[in-house]
């Protein structure tokens, strides 16, 4: 057989059916493999788009999420998205075709140093250097990828290592889990009795507890440990719309976990005022770096350190002990500050014009009845709106990382994940260009989803920040056209789309947009609006 099929043959074994991939010279072996081993190739319109693609996979699914890419600039173009992935804590797999090896040094067509480039975004990064290294590379990477804290690893296939006949090899492919570190009895038992005597206890957790399907295990560890879990994935961090005025209840809380979520800007840095000044702070996490960081910035704050997957400690822990004592204020309080949606200094937009808060409420009146919905929200920020004003049971976004554009990418792969779901997708009318082409991919894929754009002519979020920084005099380079029709370009590539700019407008539109067997685009004229800000004025709890 070819290496090729001993790629996609290992691929099948782990239970891989879909990848998504833009075609070149050096991955056609793969191509051609995939056939025979009933695998699907969604065919994106740009690298980076596959990987986005891959990224919101691996987050709907909870499985890893395949890529492939063609060597030099192919790989380049999506290199990127991992970075998202990364900080997203997606498993996910990038497959690169690459030079041959027997032309190593030679100036081969587009060689390149290719895992040096992908290293510091991914896990694990290597370029394959032999036959007989083809299969067991793909089952190594991906128990890399799926072991905690999960992310995305990279392997480089040379393309004569893809196109040479192999031996056939074992088809049975092997257990390379790799097992969480475990908790000592007397690390459990310091944080069991951290948590029991502590009267205002918060659990902050990453990225991967915002995962639908890692909710419920989340959700049965508040009620066991009778301590608040606050899952952030968002890089404003404790300025997150989606998580309201959590901030003043964390710095109330006297034990402040760190379950898996990183010690970094979006907690300041666990700079005073961040956490009580009073506050014992526990941190759980795999990655050793990340708990030296934590005494590094911490220092006496810091009462416990642990190495472990943050989940299956707390479950541990919440095994080895009976119900924590109810804390039934401090909880409500928490809750309450979560909930809270109201802003210090709200902004009406102009009498006829439509806000960005009305547009999102509008948006989840359709996800409200929706039998399975699935909500993107892109960055910027109009995202930060409907992160504040959209919910939905499943919820992908820009992430920790910062990047945005990757919206459309994430609606088609979830629609592709979840065929019978209603997904949409919200985001401005700058992000949307990243990616706008791929509006054809979901049209040839079958794969209808909702994207609803609020255009304020701008990049609003930069727009701000030249204003507040330099002045009106000096706003520059973040205007768009207001001539820009995207709802008539998502038309062009077999699309809906409709155009909003009267609130009277909007319903019929979201209802046309949801009930079409097409994907829509909804472009709607709003008032451009800072994101918001909010607060509470409940009573804390001593």
């Amino acid at each position: 057989m070819l290496g090729s099929e001993l790629v996609i043959r290992a691929l099948a074994r782990e239970g891989v059916r879909t990848i998504f991939s833009l075609s070149g010279n050096q991955i056609m072996p793969l191509y051609d493999a995939c056939i025979d081993a009933g695998i699907r190739i969604v065919h994106v319109r740009h690298e980076a788009a596959a990987v986005f693609m891959a990224d919101a996979w691996a987050q709907v699914t909870g499985e890893i999420g395949v890529a492939m890419l063609t060597a030099g600039p192919g790989l380049s173009n999506g290199v990127a998205p991992l970075f998202s992935a990364l900080h997203a804590e997606s498993p996910l797999l990038l497959l690169s075709g690459d030079s041959p090896t027997s032309e190593d040094g030679m100036g081969s067509f587009q060689e390149l140093d290719q895992a040096t480039m992908t290293r510091p975004a991914t896990k694990l990064s290597r370029r394959v250097s032999s036959f007989d290294a083809l299969r067991p590379s793909v089952h190594e990477a991906i128990a890399v990828a799926m072991a905690p804290r999960r992310g995305p690893v990279h392997l480089a296939l040379p393309f004569d290592l893809l196109t040479a006949q192999v031996p056939d090899q074992d088809p049975a492919a092997p257990a390379l889990g790799v097992e969480p570190r475990p908790v000592s009895d007397a690390d459990l038992g310091v944080l069991g009795k951290l948590l029991t005597q502590a009267q205002r206890p918060v659990i902050l957790a990453g990225p991967s507890a915002c995962r639908g399907h890692a909710r419920p295990a989340w959700d049965a560890l508040t009620a066991t440990l009778q301590a608040p879990v606050i899952s952030m994935e968002s890089p404003r961090g404790l300025r997150d719309p989606s998580i309201g005025a959590a901030a003043q209840g964390i710095a109330q809380a006297d034990v402040v976990v760190l379950a898996g979520k990183r010690l970094d800007f979006t907690l300041g840095f666990g700079k005073p005022g961040v956490f009580s000044a009073n506050a014992q702070v526990v941190v759980i996490d795999p990655d050793a770096t990340l708990l030296e960081r934590a005494h590094s910035l911490l220092g006496s704050r810091l009462c416990l350190a642990l190495q472990a997957d943050p989940i299956a400690a707390l479950q541990a822990l919440a095994q080895r002990q009976a119900t924590s004592a109810p804390r039934h204020a401090w909880r409500q309080q928490v809750a309450q500050a979560v909930a809270s949606r109201e802003q210090a200094c709200p902004v009406s937009p102009p009498p006829g014009a439509i806000g960005s808060r009305h547009l999102c409420e509008q948006v989840q009146t359709l996800l409200a009845q929706a039998q399975e919905p699935i909500l993107v929200c892109d960055g910027g920020e109009f995202g930060q709106w409907a992160q504040a004003f959209c919910r939905a049971p499943v919820r992908l976004i820009n992430g920790v990382s910062g990047a945005i554009g990757g919206g459309i990418c994430y609606a088609i792969a979830a629609k592709i994940a979840r065929p019978q779901a209603t997904v949409v997708v919200l985001m401005g009318d700058g992000t949307s260009g990243f990616h706008f082409m791929e509006f054809d991919t979901a049209v040839r894929e079958n794969a209808p989803f909702v994207a609803v754009i609020g255009n304020d002519d701008r990049w609003n979020a930069e727009h701000l920040i030249q204003l507040r920084d330099y002045g009106e005099d000096r706003l520059i380079g973040c205007a768009l056209a207001p001539t820009s029709r995207y709802e008539s370009a998502a038309a062009a590539l077999g699309a809906l789309g409709c155009l909003v700019s009267e609130p009277d407008q909007l319903g019929p539109a979201l209802q046309a947009a949801v009930q079409s067997q097409t994907p829509a685009c909804v472009n709607v004229r709003i008032s451009s609006q800072p994101a918001p800000v909010f607060t509470t004025a409940s009573a804390s709890v001593h």
